[in-house]
Formats: structure tokens, sequence, C-alpha cells
């Protein structure tokens, strides 16, 4: 805590110091006036401004040519910046082992977040601190905000505050299917789909023995999962929503898609195989298995967001899980004022249209977003607009095996339609295993 404190106070420092003309001090503590239309260059340190980068083994290339164009951005300070290979899924593990030791600026994924946040390895990007920014780059952390989609921010976020810069995003789920055997507007609901998909004497694919996409129908109808401190889950699915649908209204319109002719239930895993295939014309997937999409249809490939399903007689769209890919600063960083200002350059519209055309990493920035090359993009564009419809993922480790119990159960046909006291029972048992005490 009192390292913290101590960078946020230098972060203050760099705006008071800078106010009154200070001469002879480090760029850490000295920035001139921010230029509205170009960083502002701050005066030559002593010695070389010393960071450490970690990005996924993918992102090292670009990640080398960012890292000049920021460089030079700053012709007179010169830099050490060491750039090492750390998997966005295991950073948080590698971070927390030594925190002090880790690097200044790392990217991990979004549910790593509040692990972070709670080991005090994250600085918080509000308050003093974002005085850097406007210090050195002419943009305030309010700037960044606004510049990226609500859902990665919020996903960068804890308790209000912002913790990390999002970086990319399009780790959901949306629906990929043959236009040649259904249309644009059959693709918009089930009903649609399923009829569509019988008439042509194929399937629907999707999982639904896996918590990762059952809870889409639960979300779209209003009802959530939350994490509390302790690590359990909170979920209301055996309930009543805010949207004002009940548990077992859901579970009846899953059914109902089970029992279809025109449905087909798919293990989690076997995604890919399914849509190579071809027994499927359209399915429930994300951005990776665009390539196998594309090839099993053909000139008929297409996707687009999720459909709405038939709940309680109205016709509800389904939600998702949207994780997003965030670029965080070491709250021990030695150089936090330049951590700040690499992190927010590795993550701005340009970089993230670069690590688009590198890497397929869909956009968060909403300018990087909307360029041409991201929208003529099948597989990024309809999870772009799936992620209007998603939800941050925040469940603790009891969520996964009772989900995925609870969806084999409906794909099996084991809960009916007619059963309430089944239905209810089955939801009472998916809560309590969901909400079970950490062991």
């Amino acid at each position: 805590m009192k390292k913290l404190i101590a960078l946020l106070l230098a972060a203050v420092m760099v705006l008071s110091l800078a106010a009154c003309g200070g001469s002879g001090k480090t760029a850490e503590t000295q920035a001139p006036a921010a230029d509205a239309n170009a960083p502002a260059a701050p005066a030559a340190s002593g010695g070389p401004i010393s960071l450490t980068l970690w990005g996924a083994e993918e992102d090292q290339a670009l990640l080398a040519e960012l890292v000049e164009k920021f460089k030079a951005q700053y012709p007179d300070q010169t830099f050490d910046i060491q750039i090492g290979v750390e998997s966005e899924s295991t950073a948080k593990d590698t971070v927390l082992t030594d925190v002090e030791a880790a690097a200044d600026v790392f990217a991990f994924a979004n549910d790593q977040l509040n692990d972070l946040v709670a080991a005090g390895a994250l600085l918080a990007l509000d308050g003093d601190i974002a005085q850097v920014l406007p210090a050195y780059a002419g943009k305030t952390i309010d700037d960044v905000k606004a510049a990226n989609g609500e859902g990665s921010v919020a996903a960068a976020s804890k308790d209000g505050k912002l913790y990390a810069f999002p970086m990319g995003g399009g780790n959901n789920y949306f629906l990929y299917y043959d236009s040649t055997k259904i249309t644009a507007e059959q693709a918009q609901s089930w009903d649609g789909l399923l009829a569509a998909a019988e008439a042509a004497g194929s399937k629907v694919g999707m999982t639904y023995a896996s918590g990762w996409y059952n809870a889409s129908f639960f979300l779209g109808a209003g009802f959530i999962t939350d994490m509390n401190p302790d690590g359990t889950t909170v979920m209301d699915w055996n309930g009543t929503s805010a949207d004002g649908f009940t548990g077992m209204d859901v579970v009846k319109g899953m059914a109902a898609i089970a029992a279809h002719p025109g449905f087909l239930a798919i293990a989690d895993g076997d995604i890919s195989n399914q849509i190579a295939s071809k027994a499927v014309c359209a399915v429930v997937s994300g951005t990776w298995d665009a390539g196998a999409a594309e090839t099993a249809f053909g000139e008929g490939y297409a996707a687009t967001k999720l459909p709405t399903f038939t709940c309680a007689d109205k016709q509800v769209q389904m939600s998702c899980y949207s994780g997003f890919k965030l670029m965080g600063v070491n709250a021990y960083s030695k150089n936090s004022g330049w951590a700040v200002l690499l992190a927010e350059f590795l993550t701005n519209e340009a970089s993230q249209t670069a690590r688009f055309a590198s890497r397929q990493l869909a956009p968060t920035n909403l300018k990087a977003a909307a360029d041409e090359a991201v929208t003529s993009n099948v597989a990024i564009a309809a999870s772009a607009a799936q992620d209007v419809y998603g939800s941050v993922q925040n469940v603790g480790g009891k969520f996964w095996d009772p989900t995925a119990t609870f969806g084999q159960m409906i794909a099996n046909g084991d809960l009916k339609a007619d059963d309430d006291a089944a239905i209810q029972t089955a939801l009472d048992t998916l809560v309590e295993g969901v909400t079970a005490p950490v062991e």
C-alpha cells in the first residue's frame, strides 16, 4: 500500500513540477503541457527508462514494432524496453508468483482481473495516476473509456475503478449459418432456424452441456451470475429474473429447442468436428471456428448475432459471456508513469487496428471496430454484433460442473416441458451446487 501511495504521489508531482518549470529532472518527474495534436515529449533523463513488457507469443512481432513506434514519439528520451512471452491465459499465475519481479506492463484475460486487484498487483488508472496521461499523451482516462466499448471498460474495471486498458475482444460466441439453406431473416430466431434446417434435411447445432454456452438463455432472460469476494458464485436461475421471467420459463424454451428434429446437441469440444462433417447448416460457436465454417458452408458462409428464443410466449434475445484481452500496469513498477503511457499506446486505436491485422483480435476501440477491414470480416462482425448483448463472465469454480450436468439433462430430454416439479427441482439442485461454499 505504501508503494502504491508513493506511485500516486509521484504522478501528482509530474504536473506540479512541470507547472513550476523545474529543470534537470528525469522524464518520470517532469512533463511539459500536453500538445492537443501530438504527445508531448518529456525532457531527457540521465539514463534509459527501463521497462519490461509481457505479451502473448503470437503478439511478439507486433509488440516489437509498436514499441519502436512508442520510442519514436520521445526522441529525447532513451529506453530499455524488454519484451517477454507470457500467455494472456496464464499471466495472473505468473505475476502473482512474485508481483514485484513481474513485468511493468502485461497483457491478461479479463477473468483474471479480480484476483490481480485483490492481490494489489494492478495500478488503478483512475485518480491521481490518471494525470500522467494528459501530462504526456494529451488525453485522459475518461477519453480512454469513451473510446472503447462499454463491455470492455466494464471488464477492465473493479468497484468503479479502471485497472487496465482494453486491448481486444471477440472471445464470445454467435451464430454461423449456411445462407444457401437459411435466410438472414430465418437466422434471427430459433423458430426460423429449426424450420429451415428441417426443410433442408440438416441440423442447427449447439452445446448445451456447458455453462459457458447454456448461460446464454438465462442471461438473455435477465438472470445473473456474479462472484462474491470469497470466491463463491451468485446465481438466481431458479427464481424470477428482473425481466419477469422464471427459470422454469427458460428451461421450457430450451427443452422445446432440444426436442425439435432440426436440433443437434453437440458435445463440449466437438463443434469443429461437427462443422467439418457438414452435419449442421448452422451452429453456435466463436471466431476460432471461422475457418471450419467458411470451408463447410462455402459460398453460403455467413454469421450473425445469436438468435431469439421463445420464452413464456415471447421472443427473447439470447445473450452470451463476452471475454476481453486487457493490458495492465504493475502497481510495483519503478517507472509507473512511463508504464501507463506504454500500456495506453499499445492499446490505442492504431495499435488495435494493427493487432486485428496481424492477429484477427477484434478491436474494442470503437473507431478501430468501425474500420472496413473489421466490418467486412464475417466472423468478427458477428462477434461484435453479439457483444452488444454480452455479459462479463464472473463466476467461481463451482459453476462449471453443475451447469454442464444441467445442460446435458435438457439435451437428453430428461426435463419435460410439462413436468414443472422436475424442472424446479433441477433448477434448485443447479443453484445449490453452483453457489456452494468454496472448499
